[in-house]
């Protein structure tokens, strides 16, 4: 009913609304008055019971208002009339951190992307895809036909046919029109009118309707200046509130944007603002901002923001609505000079709070973005505020994905828009003004910019606009209309304007005398040259789509360069004479002058020269530049000043200058920069080149560099500083020369297309080294959309290597593509071209060829630069060259280098080739290219040629590592010579061309022969080791094989002998153990010494560490205090204590000292309690810096020689029943002996065994006792070290050596470590010996033998205790309280524990005793033979049938098998029947497998008794495993026979322990039971498709928040739990210290241990505590091999089973913790990370 009569009401109101006068001032009126009734009404807000008052008081009537009647039948109606159909674009706006596509092979442009959803249902699925993160803001392109040049809609936003995106038609009925239009008025201008209100402590006249009292609110917002704990201190000493209440205001701030922090009078208010402001403005200068706002704006404001919400709901009813609601936010207002109302919030949104700017932005989105037509309208209205917005966002401290000028990516890269907006809305220019007036004050009297001193934030948001610019220009238009070639130029020539600020910016003067001072800015600069890189570059793309664009904007582009201020001459011009020439210039000196490396409108113009050079309109250049203003040797002064000046700077000449000039030069040549400066420069000269007379423009050349006067012959000096400057620049000079002439993949310069130039920019990179693909990515320079071309190539020029377990995928590059190389190629810096030049010089080696290096024969130039070669041959170029191979040849001469030889000898080469190129291609006597002749004839009268020079230093000593390259080089004179003559090459020429080959032959054959020689002497020295063998065979017959002497060997009984050789463990049969003496070197002092009882202690280095690797039941804590735990470990081994080591081995006393300075010097180091926890005992191993935490004494292994004849006597006394008797007689002995009040004859007895005569309780001693061996003092206290530790790691509690689990928790890290060890060789099917790394098994060794001799350090009695306890399990034993039952103990743990003590029994009050070999040969027989049992029968109430059989099995094993089963049915309730004999033998013989294996291995460390061979093989299958086990252990392979040999002995024990209660309990399923074998853990399994593992993430809700911000999803791969790590949301208590939820989880879930994967950053975090971890890569790999933490290049990502597989390793062998300690040791942590927050 009350449903009812709120939709009556609703439906009341709406009609009373429609029937107003003026509709909408009654809506608002309603509105107003109830908006303070429902809102801020106390000092917390109530968001429950607010959502339910506005709805039911407010929206459900604006909804009935809408529709006219109940919205849910409007609402179909609408659907009905199939006008509610959605559009075919998605929308969806992405939050900050969601992952998004974009289609490489489809995507428009790099920002064209795809939400999860729709990228999983789209065919880009399959195609080249890109994923990264979202910085937020944006919005999917889903259904945008103009984003995608293919499959522009997903399978759930395709309408069905693919048409250009217009306009949706839907019209409404008029009256529901005319009711959205009031509506949509109506609430806009509400929420307009209070989101730009500005005076928030005052009301307007209608909100003051209906408000009683006057009630404000202290307000405190958001900015990027105040840290979080700035803030919370700030709140804390202002409204007096406690650090949580302080950082739950923080939080909010921080999420929303601002937080009412005070209510009540307008005073108290102020009061709080006055306090923030104070305590917040001396911590950054700079006030927090604090506003006081009425209760009735405060709760205004909030509806407000809850109605933006509510009308995204609304219009994503029907695209009808939307449509409206565009008109109505579109607009003009009522008052000409007043805007619309959108266009009122764009301008009013940097002064919005974070929350508010969100709810528009993403009201924008649903609405004006999603039509077309309105976004065309929306677009001009951005673009008209344009500078008014982005000098609010200069203003504003926001980040700019929060920001209204984020929007621009929506609106500029839509192409067709973009046209219309540069042709309607000049938006080009619009953009670049922006930046003028932005950057206006920082240029200087010369109109030229000046950075010194900015503001690197301001200028920072600044450079963002270029952004814009960027997006405009990202697609070229196909079709040119008069309006855009207008605005196009005209947005042209205002970017000239800003590029003429910069031409000759931030000049640099040569420092002489003393360093400058003060490092000049140079920063700024360099970045704007950034950002205009691919700006110049589209600029460029867009002239050349359209002919007479590119002639007008070289004609601009002219003028702008003429009208620049920078011109370098200030001296009149003067003639140099050199060869008979006369250069007529004027003088300048880069060393002298003042020179600018920003040089970019003569860059601009040499690039579009070459675009006009290549589209062939350079013809018409005349008509549009006067060919006498068009003095490219003018032009080309700057670039050869900017080419000197890097030169001088590589010849040290700038030192002076300091770092700033060397860092310009270093980006000038970078990969970020040089298409557009160095490149272009070099392009610049070689157009003068083309046009200047070559031997003017060699000279110009020399002049500039300051080398004329030396080439000259007019200058000399005997400083060796000047000359080795000299030296310097003529080596630059030449390198020059070379990229000139031999430079030509340039498109345009010769017909060389895009794909050829970085084919060979890959070409050389694969020269240096074989690389992986993002080394060759960051190494190539990237277009507009990001994008190398690389893909394009790779696979043409290079071969794929695949990576392995660690390291990247290679390319090496195809043997044909290597004679490509050039060793001067113009892109290497010199670290690169040296190690380019050895890697070469190397192969070449390898291959047996010459190590000459030569040039590649290059393309050849377009017509207009083809005189470029003309340099090669001309009289100054030969001079040069003369000059330099002269002062070579003559050694007194101090003015040469090896490298000025290597690059003259490289010039003459690629004239040579040339010419040879040149004869080959046409005629002789066409060819005008004379280089060879003039080598050869000038010169040659005075034997000064060329010619001459070279083949006298083929003779040179110095020149050795030349040669090969001279001889080429005369190889090439003759060939062209023969050429000319037509001729074939001499015989001579034909000598030298097979030298190389002959000498590899001969080279070969003397290799063959050396090989052969030494074969013949190894098999005569094998021969004579026979003969001498046969010769002596006496001698070797005699010797014996052990050390001892032959008589004893020989008179040693052959029984004896063989019995001794047995491979048996345990019993009277045991085998012997080999007498090895164990001599071990100290690491840290490097004395050997043997290990002894008596001897100083050596130590073995250990990690004791929890783990849960084995657990059958993740997430379980054991409890301490209470319950069976420690002493009885349960079956599920919820939580172990694993001891590993590293295997290296010190004195004891080495250590102490070492561990003394780790501990002193580490507490003075930065952070090392990230790596270390010196606290706990931890220290880095010295040898292998493995982490450890205490070291485990090395303990000689006793030597057991068992006397067979008397332990056969013995066994026929001491049965099974009999050992029973005798043992618990000694126990009640004992404890009679220690006081206990025996209460045996007075109860009824439980056994029958007990019914005999008691035996004498020292009985015991009869069969054999032997005194302890003793220790010396430092093995003993190092037992007591290792214990203690053990002790405190594992329960996680104080240090005490006197507690009695100290000797209980030795015994279960000995059995948990065998059982992790024996679980690890399992998975890695390995065998059981044999296969263990030596660090392994030497660690488990000593630490068996630790756990054997740990009793003497602890109260015998205590253990004598703890071994009755642990008996009670198996045997009645008096006076034993809360024994668990067989279900509820771990046997193997209960085994280690009774062989390890039950030696104390032995222990007397007056002599340490211990037993005999014999004594404990059948001590541990017996109890093998018990604990084995007792596990069979816990095998079969815990079996479930299993069709799988290890063995075919025997009738007699059946039948014993089915006979046990039945007597164990016989005495529980609930076990199945009908079951076969085999299965159950099957069932057990598996089950049992891992105790049996673990059981050899521990007999195998405690006796030292060789294992059978078989058992080292991983051929042997389980039915014979359990065959050898059982052999090395003394039990019969059928094992059911142990029951009939002992039946009347054990058929009690069966009902006793199938009588305990547990055992009902668990059979009903009221339990958890643990099945055996028990299963392996493994880490989860992973998706192959990491796009799989990002969906699963983007659909991660936190548990504990409500909101949709940003979260990091990460996922356990213990469990395979998601958690929402990194956020506060997700804290809890640990141990009353606030943690993360995956340090929380990882305590549970691994015991402290932890191993997650960041879903959205594709890294591994590995957790060792609360205080440490770090990041590992995770185990995906792209297509080329490599990682991608962050999702940087966002390549396709693909798991990797053998990285996988090596991460499950480091978890099973306990290897995080020290894998953590490595990576911080080697990262050397600066700033510390909270990881107890993570």
């Amino acid at each position: 009913m009350a449903e009812v009569q709120r939709s009556v009401n609703s439906l009341q109101l709406c009609t009373r609304w429609w029937e107003a006068s003026n509709r909408g001032t009654a809506i608002l009126h309603y509105i107003v008055e109830q908006v303070p009734l429902i809102y801020c009404l106390e000092a917390e807000p109530q968001p429950v019971e607010e959502e339910r008052c506005v709805l039911e008081r407010i929206l459900q009537p604006l909804e009935f208002f809408l529709f006219g009647e109940d919205p849910n039948i409007g609402l179909q109606k609408l659907q009905q009339r199939n006008c509610g159909t959605s559009s075919q674009l998605c929308g969806r706006v992405f939050k900050e951190g969601e992952t998004v596509y974009s289609c490489r092979d489809c995507a428009i442009d790099p920002t064209c992307v795809l939400c999860m959803d729709c990228f999983q249902n789209s065919v880009h699925k399959g195609h080249r895809y890109k994923m990264h993160a979202s910085s937020g803001g944006g919005f999917c392109d889903c259904g945008d036909l103009e984003a995608w040049k293919t499959g522009p809609c997903c399978s759930q936003h395709d309408p069905g046919n693919s048409v250009a995106m217009e306009t949706d038609e839907c019209v409404l009925d008029a009256e529901l029109q005319e009711r959205a239009q009031t509506l949509f008025q109506v609430l806009l201008g509400y929420i307009t009118d209070l989101m730009v209100w500005e005076e928030g402590d005052k009301l307007s006249e209608e909100m003051k309707h209906g408000m009683k009292e006057d009630t404000y609110y202290c307000v405190l917002y958001n900015d990027e200046h105040h840290s979080y704990d700035h803030v919370i201190y700030t709140l804390q000493r202002a409204i007096n509130c406690d650090h949580n209440e302080a950082h739950a205001h923080t939080a909010l701030i921080d999420k929303e944007g601002r937080r009412a922090v005070k209510r009540g009078t307008l005073t108290s208010c102020q009061n709080a603002k006055d306090l923030i402001r104070l305590n917040s403005e001396h911590i950054t200068q700079q006030p927090l901002r604090v506003e006081i706002l009425h209760s009735a704006v405060m709760a205004h404001q909030t509806f407000a923001l809850r109605l933006g919400t509510w009308l995204q709901q609304i219009i994503g009813y029907t695209v009808g609505f939307r449509q409206v609601f565009c008109q109505v936010a579109l607009e003009p207002g009522a008052d000409s000079d007043k805007p619309c109302l959108i266009s009122r919030l764009m301008l009013h949104d940097a002064r919005l709070f974070k929350g508010a700017r969100k709810i528009i932005h993403e009201l924008i989105f649903c609405s004006l973005l999603m039509e077309t037509e309105y976004k065309r309208q929306f677009a001009m209205k951005f673009t008209e505020h344009y500078k008014q917005l982005q000098e609010d966002y200069i203003s504003d401290d926001h980040e700019r994905n929060i920001s209204i000028t984020a929007l621009s990516v929506q609106i500029f890269t839509v192409p067709t828009l973009a046209r219309q907006l540069i042709e309607e809305g000049n938006v080009i220019k619009v953009i670049i003004d922006t930046v003028m007036e932005l950057l206006r004050e920082h240029l200087d009297s010369n109109q030229r910019f000046h950075f010194q001193g900015y503001n690197s934030e301001k200028f920072f948001r600044v450079q963002v606009i270029f952004h814009d610019l960027r997006y405009i220009l990202i697609s070229k238009p196909t079709v040119w209309t008069e309006a855009l070639r207008g605005k196009f130029l005209e947005g042209f020539s205002v970017f000239l304007g800003l590029l003429n600020c910069m031409q000759g910016m931030e000049e640099v003067k040569r420092q002489f005398g003393q360093h400058i001072e003060v490092e000049p800015e140079w920063e700024a600069g360099f970045s704007i040259q950034i950002q205009l890189r691919n700006i110049l570059s589209m600029f460029q793309d867009w002239c050349s789509s359209d002919e007479r664009i590119l002639l007008l904007a070289f004609q601009e582009c002219h003028r702008a360069l003429l009208r620049c201020t920078n011109q370098p001459f200030r001296s009149e011009p003067t003639d140099s004479y050199m060869c008979k020439h006369i250069l007529h210039t004027r003088q300048y000196k880069v060393s002298q002058e003042p020179v600018s490396i920003h040089l970019p409108i003569s860059r601009l113009l040499a690039g579009l020269y070459v675009l006009l050079c290549r589209s062939g309109a350079v013809k018409y250049l005349p008509d549009f530049v006067d060919p006498e203003h068009l003095d490219f040797c003018a032009f080309a002064e700057h670039s050869l000043h900017c080419l000197v000046l890097a030169a001088q700077v590589s010849a040290e000449m700038w030192r002076r200058n300091g770092l700033s000039l060397v860092s310009q030069v270093y980006y000038y040549q970078d990969v970020k920069c040089r298409d557009e400066m160095f490149d272009k420069d070099i392009i610049m000269l070689q157009i003068a080149a083309s046009k200047m007379d070559p031997n003017h423009f060699i000279m110009l050349i020399l002049l500039r560099f300051e080398l004329f006067e030396v080439f000259n012959g007019n200058c000399s000096s005997k400083d060796q500083d000047l000359l080795k400057q000299w030296n310097r620049l003529t080596e630059e000079m030449l390198y020059l020369l070379i990229i000139i002439v031999g430079e030509r993949y340039v498109p345009g310069i010769s017909n060389v297309t895009k794909e050829d130039v970085t084919m060979r920019e890959v070409i050389h990179l694969l020269c240096i080294e074989p690389m992986a693909h993002s080394s060759l990515v960051k190494a190539l320079p990237e277009n507009e959309s990001h994008d190398t071309g690389l893909e394009s190539v790779i696979s043409k020029v290079a071969t794929f290597k695949k990576p392995g377990v660690s390291g990247h995928g290679l390319y090496e590059l195809k043997k044909e593509f290597l004679k490509e190389f050039n060793p001067f190629f113009y892109h290497y810096t010199k670290s690169q071209h040296s190690k380019a030049e050895d890697a070469q010089k190397k192969r070449r080696a390898q291959e047996g060829s010459d190590k000459a290096l030569r040039p590649p024969i290059p393309p050849p130039f377009c017509p207009a630069f083809s005189s470029i070669v003309q340099l090669l041959c001309c009289d100054v170029f030969i001079h040069v060259l003369r000059r330099v191979l002269q002062r070579a040849v003559d050694e007194r001469s101090a003015l040469w280098s090896e490298a000025m030889i290597q690059r003259a000898l490289h010039l003459i080469g690629q004239g040579l080739l040339e010419e040879k190129t040149q004869l080959e291609a046409c005629s002789v006597d066409e060819v005008t290219f004379d280089f060879s002749h003039k080598a050869r004839i000038i010169g040659s009268d005075h034997n000064k040629s060329l010619f001459h020079f070279l083949s006298k230093m083929k003779t040179l000593p110095s020149l050795e590592a030349q040669k090969d390259m001279i001889n080429w080089l005369l190889q090439m004179f003759e060939i062209v010579k023969c050429l000319r003559e037509k001729s074939s090459p001499s015989a001579v020429c034909a000598v030298d061309q097979t030298r190389p080959e002959e000498s590899f032959q001969d080279r070969k054959r003397k290799a063959e022969a050396a090989k052969l020689h030494r074969q013949k002497i190894m098999a005569q020295m094998s021969a004579m080791q026979k003969n001498f063998i046969e010769t002596h065979k006496m001698l070797y017959d005699n010797v014996p094989e052990s050390g001892s002497q032959g008589e004893n060997v020989t008179s040693m009984d052959s029984s004896a002998m063989e019995l001794g050789e047995r491979r048996v463990a345990v019993g009277p049969q045991q085998g012997l153990c080999p007498a090895d003496r164990e001599v071990l070197t100290c690491i840290l002092c490097q004395e050997e010494q043997e290990v002894q009882a008596q001897a100083p202690a050596m130590v073995l280095t250990a990690c004791v560490q929890r783990s849960t690797v084995l657990t059958q039941c993740r997430g379980k804590t054991l409890p301490t205090k209470e319950g069976p735990y420690p002493l009885f470990m349960p079956p599920d081994l919820a939580v172990g204590t694993h001891t590993g080591s590293c295997g290296h081995v010190m004195h004891a006393t080495c250590w102490q000292k070492y561990f003394d300075a780790v501990q002193n010097t580490t507490r003075n180091r930065l952070h090392a309690e990230l790596i270390i926890d010196l606290e706990n005992g931890e220290y880095m191993c010295p040898l292998c810096k493995s982490l450890c935490n205490t070291v485990v004494p090395l303990i000689p292994m006793e030597s057991s020689k068992l006397n067979y004849e008397s332990a056969e006597l013995v066994g026929q006394v001491l049965t099974l029943p009999q050992w029973i008797q005798i043992v618990l007689a000694r126990i009640k002995g004992l404890t009679a002996a220690q006081g206990a009040e025996s209460k045996v004859e007075t109860e009824k007895e439980e056994n029958a065994m007990l019914r005999d005569n008691q035996s004498d309780f020292r009985s015991i001693l009869s069969f054999g006792v032997q005194s302890p061996p003793k220790y010396s003092s430092s093995i003993t206290d190092m037992l007591g070290v290792c214990a203690t530790t053990v002790h405190r790691v594992g329960l996680q509690t104080a240090p005490n050596e006197l507690c009695p689990h100290v000797p209980v928790m030795t015994w279960n890290t000995c059995a948990y470590t065998i059982q992790a060890i024996e679980n690890m060789l399992q998975e890695e099917g390995k065998a059981l010996f044999g296969s263990l790394q030596n660090r392994q098994l030497a660690g488990m060794k000593a630490l068996v033998q630790f756990s054997v001799v740990q009793r003497l350090k602890s109260s015998q009695t205590v253990i004598q205790k703890h071994f009755t306890d642990m008996l009670a399990v198996l045997v009645p034993v008096p006076d034993a309280e809360g024994t668990p039952s067989i279900l509820e103990v771990d046997f193997f743990h209960l085994l280690v524990g009774l062989v390890l003590s039950i030696p104390a029994l032995y222990q007397e009050e007056s002599v340490d005793l211990q037993p005999s070999a014999i004594s404990s040969a059948y001590n541990h027989l017996h109890l093998v033979q018990l604990v084995t049992m007792a596990h069979v029968i816990q095998l079969l109430l815990t079996s479930q049938d299993s069709s799988t059989v290890i063995g075919g099995g025997e009738e007699e094993e059946a039948r014993a098998a089915a006979a046990l089963y039945f007597t164990v049915s016989q005495h529980t309730d609930g076990l199945g029947s009908n079951v076969s004999g085999s299965t159950i033998a099957d069932s057990v013989k598996r089950g049992i497998l891992p105790f049996l294996r673990c059981a050899a291995l521990f007999f195998n460390c405690l006796t030292g008794v060789p294992p059978p061979e078989e058992l080292s093989s991983i051929e042997e299958s389980s039915e014979s495993q359990v065959h050898l086990l059982c052999s090395y252990l003394a039990l019969p392979y059928n094992l059911f026979q142990l029951f009939q040999e002992h039946r009347d002995t054990v058929n009690p024990l069966i009902q006793r322990w199938c009588g305990n209660s547990a055992i009902s309990i668990a059979l009903k399923g009221e339990m958890n039971i643990i099945r055996y074998p028990r299963k392996r853990n493994k880490l989860i399994d992973l998706p192959e498709d990491y796009s799989v593992l990002l969906n699963q993430a983007s659909h991660f809700k936190c548990p504990k928040s409500s909101d949709d911000e940003r979260k990091h999803p990460t996922l356990c791969l213990f469990c395979g739990t998601m958690l929402c790590s990194q956020s506060s949301c997700c804290q809890v208590q640990l141990d009353g210290e606030d943690v993360g939820a995956c340090t929380a989880h990882a305590a549970s879930c691994g015991a402290g241990v932890g191993m997650f994967l960041r879903v959205r950053e594709c890294e591994i975090v590995l957790m060792a505590s609360r205080t440490r971890g770090s990041s590992y890569p995770a185990p995906y790999l792209d297509d080329y091999g490599e990682t991608d933490p962050e999702l940087r290049r966002g390549n396709p990502l693909h798991l990797c089973p053998e990285r996988y597989r090596k991460l499950h390793q480091l978890w099973q062998q306990h290897c995080i913790l020290e894998e953590i300690a490595r990576s911080l040791e080697v990262l050397n942590v600066m700033l510390t990370f909270e990881w107890q927050m993570f």
